[in-house]
């Protein structure tokens, strides 16, 4: 059994109105190494009481349908399953995604675009590639990190940008460390969020209601200012350079980074350079590796790294990829990392 796999396969409940996503979803699922599909249902009426009849470890719930939508039907799961993991399966389009993020701030785990492929054989691969990995993290039980080793002492106290990676379970962290950061924080603040186009305008919209700080999508070609936070747009690396005296968003499309664009590692990097090691790292819960990368290079240029503690993140890898390579000098929970970067950023002054 290869490392991380889970000992049983993680049982899971597929509820979408569509007998052909549905279809589609259920074979992919099938297939997968580790996941067996425990039922399927094709309305959130029919799917509560297979949850309640099937236990599943994780469900994937569609949020337009009839008799009960997603709304309704994520209402109920969180007051009989507060702990069950629900991954979204959602449109693009703006509405759908506006629903989609307001589903997130009601309890759901995470989400996952359905696919646009008119082959069946394409779309049950992008089932397999982008949701089956996501429900084998998310069933599986949290495994004890290794110790850490310790963290170098950095080269200085100077903090002239932090720079923010998230994935799975980001829009709610986000918001939570956005509220406390004050509108005249002295230093920019970058977030690369995995997440696709118009979902990070959307998200950026309402971390910017959320708080006091501003917040905004990241434009190709801006000066980066004190006091404002700029979210990477879906679908484009965002990085900064120094040019003509200052700071500026550097977005292009080149090939995914860990399997993502935007990546953290693309960030990280290109803020160590613009701003010559005065970098604060940070890493929140998610999937993956993306930040590791760029969290050594930030300790080799002589910056700062602190991560959620895997303990509180709805999934631990990208914090404890950090923490266990002996990148991090402190772990917090996200209620107390806004404070935590305010107190970095003011003891360097």
């Amino acid at each position: 059994m290869a490392a991380g796999q889970p000992a049983q396969d993680i049982r899971v409940l597929v509820v979408d109105d569509s007998v052909v996503l549905r279809r589609i979803v259920v074979r992919a699922l099938e297939r997968y190494p580790g996941i067996s599909v425990a039922g399927s249902a094709s309305n959130g009426r029919l799917g509560l009481a297979k949850i309640a009849s099937l236990r599943p470890d994780v469900v994937v719930l569609d949020v337009e349908m009839p008799e009960l939508d997603g709304f309704g039907t994520l209402t109920e799961i969180r007051r009989d399953s507060p702990d069950l993991p629900v991954v979204l399966f959602s449109h693009v389009d703006e509405r759908v995604a506006q629903q989609t993020l307001q589903a997130m701030s009601l309890g759901a785990t995470d989400f996952v675009v359905k696919p646009n492929e008119k082959s069946l054989d394409r779309a049950e691969s992008y089932v397999a590639e982008r949701l089956a990995p996501l429900l084998i993290e998310l069933g599986a039980p949290r495994r004890e990190p290794v110790v850490r080793r310790q963290a170098p002492q950095p080269r200085t106290d100077r903090v002239g940008v932090v720079v923010v990676g998230v994935s799975t379970g980001g829009p709610d962290a986000l918001e939570t460390l956005v509220r406390d950061l004050p509108p005249d924080l002295r230093v920019p603040v970058l977030i690369v969020q995995h997440m696709p186009p118009v979902f990070t305008r959307l998200l950026a919209e309402r971390l910017d209601r959320s708080g006091s700080i501003g917040v905004s999508e990241a434009v190709n070609g801006q000066e980066v200012s004190a006091g404002h936070v700029y979210l990477a747009p879906g679908g484009r690396h965002l990085a900064v350079q120094q040019e003509g005296g200052g700071v500026r968003v550097v977005l292009d499309d080149g090939p995914p980074v860990n399997y993502c664009r935007p990546a953290a590692d693309v960030l990280f990097r290109s803020a160590v350079e613009a701003y010559n090691g005065e970098v604060l790292g940070v890493v929140l819960t998610g999937m993956g590796r993306d930040a590791l990368r760029g969290c050594e290079a930030v300790r080799e240029g002589g910056g700062q790294v602190v991560v959620q503690t895997p303990a509180t993140a709805v999934i631990p890898s990208m914090p404890m990829a950090v923490a266990e390579a002996g990148l991090a000098d402190a772990e917090l929970p996200i209620a107390e990392m806004g404070p935590e970067i305010v107190r970095r950023v003011l003891a360097g002054r």
